[in-house]
């Protein structure tokens, strides 16, 4: 009987040990109905709920109200829905950034508990509180209109919600660390996203074997150091070349934008529509315009009129190639605004402009008060001036549109007389006569000797 009673005891006591020490294991402790957790799931706040079970802060904060008497500083459905950037949303939302959204969840409680009768009281403008991502709360009371701030944050619902283990304030939107700031502005940072830098590879210098030194880095804005013809994409069928890697030192400009805006001020202009119909669907010409912007380039589009480009012929654009090439020789690798070109023809009469279509050029000169482009009959006159105008390109309506003059008609052309045959006759060209040998002629045939020169006898 006495042996009996002993082995009881020992289980007894060891079943004691056990349940001390399974109590002092487990952390947590069972949350009971009254818990201001349950309240802020059961409330007003479903959002920033929804936010702390995705964000895995539950057993977080569970642990925290088994030991502390926390203050929840939570903000309205509506700030979280409609009030917040949907970018800032979706990035607290990624898989990848779910430690800022715990920085920012955890931001909002503080480990003690604060209530308004607290502040209203105080003879202190302003109090600092740590929170549980060990950032600082700055809690400000007016005391005069009792108005109650939590980092300069209006509190609209005071006292919200309270439970024996916390406390739930309404604030008026969402409190947002510095951290989580960085974190989302440093979020397309390309040292970040890129797995490895581009570089180029190490040039020898042939003359002492020694690695050349790379060029100093070229400040923002400067202009390309290649011309625009080696920029440009190959062939005539104008594919879009390849665009510059993020290393590229003059990809800062939004080169695809601002192509997109001259077309739209094109068609909101009226009376271009084919010019705009021409550069996005029948050519890739909007690409590469773009492509050039961006890499710094600029450019003026000599834009032919609806009117204009209704007296082009099928057989002009069936050509393989030739939309392109009509195209290219609208468009010049400078910045002209009207009143540039019109200044360079008045000083300079006739000046001829570098084409996108090698190695022709546009010819501009003055005529009736304006500015003439191409040569006779193949002629535009500046009929819309500055329609588009941004820095980077410029766009100037005309009412013709241009074709370069093939080298065999530069050269003054004689009308050959047909035969009777049908061949046609020689035609011997005379060649005007300069003054000084008018001079010489004139004196030779007063002594009567001008019959030595057969230049003189034409």
């Amino acid at each position: 009987m006495y042996f009996h009673c002993r082995i009881h005891g020992v289980l007894l006591l060891v079943l004691f040990f056990l349940s001390i020490f399974s109590s002092s294991s487990s952390p947590t402790s069972q949350i009971n109905s009254n818990s201001v957790l349950v309240a802020l799931l059961d409330s007003h706040y479903t959002e920033l709920a929804e936010l702390i079970e995705k964000a895995m802060l539950l057993q977080t904060l569970e642990n925290t109200v088994a030991t502390h008497n926390i203050t929840i500083f939570a903000p309205n459905n509506e700030a979280l829905e409609r009030n917040l950037d949907s970018d800032f949303k979706q990035f607290l939302l990624e898989p990848g950034n779910i430690h800022s959204l715990q920085t920012l969840l955890l931001f909002h409680v503080i480990p003690t508990r604060i209530e308004t009768q607290q502040q209203t009281g105080s003879t202190r403008h302003q109090h600092e509180h740590k929170t549980l991502s060990n950032h600082n709360l700055h809690l400000a009371t007016n005391i005069t209109t009792g108005e109650w701030t939590v980092d300069q944050i209006k509190v609209t619902h005071p006292n919200f919600i309270t439970r024996p283990d916390g406390i739930i304030h309404g604030i008026q939107r969402l409190l947002i660390p510095r951290s989580v700031e960085d974190d989302f502005n440093n979020r397309r940072s390309l040292r970040s996203i890129t797995a490895v830098k581009p570089e180029g590879s190490p040039e020898i210098d042939t003359r002492n074997h020694r690695l050349k030194k790379s060029p100093p880095p070229e400040k923002t804005g400067s202009p390309p150091t290649l011309s625009i013809y080696e920029a440009m994409a190959p062939g005539p069928s104008l594919a879009p070349a390849p665009a510059p890697g993020p290393g590229g030192p003059h990809h800062h400009f939004n080169g695809e934008a601002q192509v997109k805006d001259f077309i739209k001020t094109l068609l909101h202009y009226g009376g271009y529509n084919e010019m705009a119909d021409i550069l996005v669907n029948l050519t890739s010409l909007a690409t590469e315009m773009s492509r050039l912007v961006s890499e710094g380039y600029v450019l003026t589009v000599l834009a032919p009129n609806d009117e204009a480009m209704a007296k082009l012929t099928t057989e002009q654009l069936s050509e393989p190639g030739s939309p392109e090439e009509i195209m290219y020789y609208h468009i010049i690798p400078e910045y002209q605004t009207e009143e540039s070109m019109y200044n360079a023809v008045r000083r300079f009469g006739k000046v001829r402009y570098d084409t996108l279509r090698l190695p022709h050029k546009v010819v501009a000169e003055e005529a009736d008060g304006s500015v003439k482009f191409g040569h006779g009959g193949v002629a535009g006159y500046l009929f819309d001036p500055d329609i588009y105008t941004d820095g980077r390109i410029s766009v100037q309506g005309i009412d013709g549109v241009l074709f370069p003059i093939e080298e065999k008609e530069e050269v003054m052309e004689q009308v050959k007389p047909v035969s009777k045959t049908g061949q046609p006759d020689k035609v011997l060209v005379k060649h005007r006569r300069g003054k000084l040998l008018e001079t010489a002629c004139w004196m030779l045939g007063t002594f009567g000797q001008h019959s030595r020169f057969a230049s003189c006898l034409q």
